[in-house]
């Protein structure tokens, strides 16, 4: 069994450097009181009309105190969701151009197929873990939460790490890794106006929620493509 002594300080530090990462995108929009009353208005006269607005299909677990719209929100012509959207989508647009180091030009030539929906959550509601098929970016906009106690996990938004085959083999050596290179999933609260996007591939999910109040949510998926990019071209025979 081999035992080694912490280097002794006359030796050069190591480096360590994290090789693999995983963008997330926090923004908030600034002012946003007077907008997420209106959206909050909207959404629960859309919950009261019954099944008209309510996702008739859904896929991921959740229980009856989650309502989940039907997915195409950001078309609806309300001037309240307009602003939203172009807060959104702008915010999107911003960190696809600074992730793929693309110029305006390039930009300009991208068109985004979205769908969006959003979520009214009361007391015990839940969602569970679960990703985005066939887009590349989600986003999630918190429109309100009533949780009192912050540090409380009641409603978190929660990432869990990727690197589950680092999972595969524990022992003194990786079970307190600190972060970002621990396998302890990421937790976030969101608050009225804060955005955070990530890549639709990041297993997410919403832990229930205690507080006594609502907690509104507006969610979205994207995917791209470039207007000026050339179709393969094929050989012949």
């Amino acid at each position: 069994m081999m035992r080694l002594a912490l280097a002794p300080a006359t030796i050069a530090p190591m480096k360590i450097t994290t090789a693999f990462a995983v963008p997330l995108i926090r923004s908030r929009l600034a002012d946003c009181a007077a907008l997420n009353a209106e959206l909050e208005a909207l959404f629960l006269a859309r919950e009261a009309e019954g099944e008209r607005w309510k996702n008739p299909d859904p896929l991921v677990p959740r229980n009856a105190a989650l309502y989940e719209s039907v997915f195409n929100l950001f078309d609806w012509p309300h001037p309240a969701v307009r602003r939203l959207r172009d807060f959104c989508l702008g915010e999107l647009f911003r960190a696809v151009a600074e992730l793929n180091g693309y110029d305006q030009a390039t930009i300009a030539r991208l068109r985004a197929h979205v769908e969006c929906w959003f979520h009214i959550t009361r007391k015990g509601g839940w969602f569970g873990a679960h990703n985005h098929a066939l887009h590349s970016w989600s986003g999630v906009y918190c429109v309100r939460d009533d949780e009192p106690d912050p540090a409380s996990d009641s409603g978190r938004l929660v990432f869990l790490n990727p690197n589950q085959g680092a999972a595969m083999f524990a022992d003194p050596g990786n079970m307190r890794l600190v972060p970002p290179f621990a396998l302890t999933p990421l937790k976030l609260r969101l608050e009225p106006g804060d955005l955070v996007l990530f890549p639709s591939w990041l297993m997410h999910e919403v832990l229930p929620y205690e507080g006594e109040g609502l907690r509104i949510t507006v969610a979205f998926n994207a995917r791209f493509r470039d207007l000026g990019a050339r179709p393969p071209v094929l050989p012949l025979g």
